[in-house]
């Protein structure tokens, strides 16, 4: 048996709005409608030009969850040419491809037609499941609902859309919560076989919010969750945890697969307090393992072809880019 492979990607993290809808309980990502809430044409053409000097092979592009329903937003969006914020998002990411970035769009709860239309243009896409257990963090919080975020993973697998979900630990849950959202996702894969990698993220309080003085798991609990991921989920879903949160390089013997997307042009907007490790210091946190750079959509869904024509080149184009790269 050869040494353990880890891999990652290397991206420009864009969040094209910070505007909300949902009103979660750890979250300081939001903000109300105001001046600079949307990410300007000019500072995206910016990052996805330096994301492309720098080697970065991928463009994600999050943002709040439905932002058009908060009062005031259509007219700030209104600004830059659009109704609502889903055709900015086409828009970049046929700029994305053009700049030579795969899009990977997470943009919260979507329709099958807003997938199916985004899927035109995105490598890949995303939506954290965080629980199927129902939380007072997620009170105020409709696009959290557990059902809700279900069928929207299961009909991007209806759609053959190269998908990423996750975890998030430590927000109220309970280990048999967690067992019960990884069977479901297990579920969901062995039915339509489109995840690629699921997330687990460790909780971290944030100042300001209503859960500050929630604690963290600690790297024991978050060693077992690990475990109990790779007992559950199929062979081929990778397991993935971010090395600027979690502390990686004792994770690592647990059973960890990827360090998912590192970027050396932009920073963790949802954890700005966390910085993404330098490239060079992922080697070190890698230890014996050997690191690899991936695409933001994995060599099996590649080879059956899960990917919209016009992504064609640009695939190939990149594919040999990071076999050079090695």
């Amino acid at each position: 048996m050869g040494p353990h492979t880890l891999t990652y990607t290397r991206n420009v993290f864009l969040p094209l709005t910070t505007v909300c809808h949902n009103r979660c309980g750890y979250c300081i990502f939001r903000t109300p409608v105001r001046e600079g809430c949307i990410m300007s044409p000019h500072e995206a053409e910016s990052i996805l030009a330096a994301g492309a000097a720098a080697g970065c092979t991928e463009a994600l592009f999050t943002f709040g969850e439905r932002p058009g329903l908060e009062p005031g937003f259509p007219e700030m969006i209104a600004r830059y040419g659009y109704t609502d914020i889903l055709d900015y998002c086409y828009d970049l990411c046929v700029r994305s491809i053009e700049c030579g970035l795969l899009p990977h769009t997470n943009a919260g709860i979507l329709t099958l037609e807003e997938m199916e239309r985004l899927r035109g243009v995105n490598a890949s896409m995303g939506l954290m499941l965080e629980t199927t257990a129902e939380l007072p963090a997620h009170a105020k919080s409709p696009g959290k609902d557990p059902a809700v975020r279900i069928q929207m993973i299961e009909e991007a697998g209806s759609l053959k859309i190269p998908f990423t979900t996750g975890l998030l630990l430590g927000i109220g849950e309970t280990m048999e919560d967690r067992e019960d959202s990884l069977i479901v996702i297990r579920d969901l894969h062995r039915k339509y076989g489109h995840i690629q990698e699921v997330i687990l993220q460790n909780f971290c309080a944030k100042e300001g919010t209503p859960m500050e003085q929630s604690e963290s798991i600690d790297p024991e609990e978050m060693c077992l969750i690990i475990r109990m991921a790779k007992d559950i989920l199929p062979a081929d879903i990778a397991v993935q945890i971010p090395p600027n949160l979690a502390d990686a390089q004792n994770l690592i013997p647990c059973g960890v697969d990827d360090f998912g997307g590192i970027s050396p042009i932009t920073i963790d907007y949802v954890n700005p307090e966390h910085p993404w490790p330098e490239l060079d210091r992922l080697w070190v946190v890698a230890g014996n393992s050997v690191l690899k750079e991936r695409l933001c959509i994995y060599p099996q869904y590649i080879k059956k072809g899960w990917y919209h024509p016009r992504l064609e080149p640009l695939i190939r184009i990149l594919e040999q880019h990071i076999e050079c790269e090695r």
